[in-house]
């Protein structure tokens, strides 16, 4: 199934990120984080480095033909229920 989290609700985003972190693909994963408020840090290669103000952790992603790590995925959604970021829920 193809998704975009352009114009979706934050929440709505979490959820589908959420419901399925071994099919995500890696664009979706890293269009995610931006519209989470990461900004992309930089990268090399099939990585890219993501960072936001007021968080200590710094996101790793890897693409893996085409694919996000599951790992990486649950890495985000971490990040995004220990800081709270669904409560600002405006669309994307």
């Amino acid at each position: 199934m193809r998704w975009s989290v352009i114009g979706m609700k934050l929440k709505k985003a979490y959820e589908l990120l959420k419901s399925n972190p071994k099919n995500i693909r890696y664009e979706d994963l890293c269009q995610a984080a931006e519209a989470y408020g990461f900004r992309l840090k930089g990268g090399k290669g099939s990585h890219r480095v993501y960072t936001r103000e007021g968080v200590r952790e710094i996101l790793n992603f890897q693409d893996v033909n085409g694919r996000a790590k599951p790992y990486q995925v649950r890495q985000l959604l971490k990040v995004i229920e220990m800081y709270n970021l669904t409560e600002d829920d405006d669309a994307v």
